[in-house]
């Protein structure tokens, strides 16, 4: 399966949005500054993941989340976040 994800730094008051086939993984890295652009802002929280069956289709969803302002990202969390509860 692939992932598209959004991972959330309280310290930095920023928005990440990626793609991975193992999320988890990919969170333990950021938060271990493996990731050029997320070092030194962690730590990292989930708030968003969404599968999906081929790669195509994730990368696609990727492209779209990286378009999204702010307002956006953080409506699509919340929603998120409710469903999931």
């Amino acid at each position: 399966m692939y992932y598209t994800y959004i991972i959330y730094s309280t310290s930095a008051d920023v928005f990440y949005k990626g793609f991975s086939t193992e999320p988890m993984h990919r969170l333990c890295e950021h938060n271990n500054d493996l990731s050029h652009y997320t070092s030194g802002k962690g730590p990292w929280k989930l708030v968003y993941l969404k599968e999906f069956e081929t790669k195509r289709e994730a990368l696609i969803d990727e492209k779209r989340l990286k378009k999204l302002n702010r307002r956006s990202i953080e409506i699509l969390i919340r929603d998120f976040l409710s469903r999931n509860e």
